[in-house]
């Protein structure tokens, strides 16, 4: 029998722990960042599971990076919004 492939949640967390040695090198302050950074993945885990990319680590990067961009677009119009006032 082949083997069974996990989840893309479980296979995310299982990413996450690969990262261990990274996130112990780390300062305290930094290791705290570098969590709530990695936990921006979740948001997008449904999206993440359909995604079906060879290499998990994309996945997790582009969850990442958008929703990095959606705070960066909200800060922008809420500052052009504001500067029109």
């Amino acid at each position: 029998m082949g083997r069974t492939i996990p989840s893309y949640r479980i296979a995310s967390e299982m990413e996450r722990w690969k990262w261990r040695s990274f996130r112990k090198a780390l300062d305290k302050q930094d290791r705290k960042k570098f969590d709530e950074m990695f936990s921006y993945s979740r948001l997008y885990n449904a999206a993440g599971s359909m995604a079906c990319r060879p290499v998990l680590i994309h996945v997790i990067l582009m969850s990442i990076i958008f929703e990095h961009y959606k705070q960066l677009r909200k800060i922008v119009n809420e500052r052009i919004c504001s500067s029109i006032k």
